[in-house]
């Protein structure tokens, strides 16, 4: 494994920005795939589990398939990321002396990172907006986290749990946390044949990045000959990177949000990095709230009960029939809502 920057620069230590340009850093595999999918990940040692298992693939029709990542041990996809980082700090955490860890989230990372937090023995603290989804808040303090609202801005939750004592735990900026998201990558591959378009919802671009990267990985290994294109959406409230790779205005208001509420970051750190995957032969879809609803009722009357983020991808689909196979990735359990 290689751990880089956007412009190439490697990381030192444990920082969590380039002390040259101040970009966040991401991880590169250099060996070749192995189907032992932990094996992927050799800075881990000793892992932490939930007892998680490949989520399942449902086919829909004969172009359309359903990935049904919110068979999770949160009900959401951030589970492959939060056991990955989580896991990292676990096998680190003499060297690094982690007691207590601290994270920012809108209410699924914040579960996740709670629940791996709890099963590795860190006293976690979520940040969370002062209107984060109550329903997410109760499942984050089931796990024995201690929840801190802030007021003001997603920047202003972001500063306060970083410069809190203990680790920061950022799902955003700790690069094992978007590399875990590799295995989703992995799992699609080995439960058959690759689709030739994978939707997904965006917001921080954890999910968009660790797909892709982790695709690369397969192509690079040689085991397969053709990319998917990753198909990301967002919600047209909030859709900074669709609007930036799609030549639309953008000017994003503080008062503006949207039902799919796990799809607010209207300022992502990780643009420049989502700009390049979008650049490389995928494409960015926005959706309305009226067609984020209906798709959520529509994946209902199917049996998918699905929170509004995830229904974003159907809406998406719905309004978007690419040729060839398509497989939506459904990201979080409607109960969280």
């Amino acid at each position: 494994m290689i751990t880089v920057c956007l412009n190439g620069h490697p990381r030192i230590g444990h920082e969590l920005r380039c002390r040259q340009c101040n970009e966040p850093f991401e991880i590169i595999p250099e060996k070749k795939f192995t189907e032992k999918i932990d094996k992927n990940f050799d800075y881990v040692s000793d892992w932490v589990t939930l007892g998680e298992v490949q989520t399942p693939i449902v086919k829909i029709n004969g172009n359309l398939l359903f990935k049904l990542d919110y068979f999770s041990p949160t009900y959401s996809y951030k589970d492959r990321g939060a056991r990955n980082l989580i896991s990292y700090m676990y096998s680190k955490r003499e060297e690094l002396n982690i007691e207590k860890i601290n994270e920012d989230s809108s209410g699924n990372a914040g579960s996740s990172i709670a629940a791996y937090g709890a099963r590795a023995g860190f006293e976690t603290s979520i940040y969370v907006p002062s209107n984060a989804n109550p329903k997410k808040l109760n499942q984050i303090e089931s796990y024995g986290a201690h929840i801190i609202k802030v007021n003001g801005s997603r920047d202003h939750v972001q500063e306060e749990a970083e410069n809190a004592p203990g680790f920061y735990a950022s799902h955003i900026l700790n690069p094992e946390f978007r590399d875990g998201i590799r295995t989703l990558a992995y799992e699609i591959f080995l439960q058959g044949k690759m689709p030739d378009n994978i939707f997904v919802p965006i917001s921080a671009g954890t999910l968009l990045s660790g797909l892709h990267s982790g695709l690369m990985h397969l192509y690079n290994s040689g085991e397969i000959t053709k990319l998917p294109v990753i198909v990301g959406v967002q919600p047209e409230n909030i859709s900074p990177l669709c609007s930036l790779v799609n030549g639309n205005k953008y000017n994003p208001d503080n008062n503006l949000s949207s039902i799919a509420d796990a799809l607010v970051s209207k300022r992502p750190l990780l643009m420049k990095y989502m700009v390049r995957i979008m650049e490389s032969g995928n494409m960015c879809i926005s959706v309305s709230e009226n067609e984020i609803i209906k798709a959520r009722k529509d994946l209902a009357m199917k049996g998918f009960y699905t929170e509004y983020s995830s229904a974003t991808v159907f809406a998406a689909y719905e309004k978007y029939h690419p040729e060839g196979s398509s497989m939506l990735v459904l990201t979080g359990n409607g109960l969280k809502n």
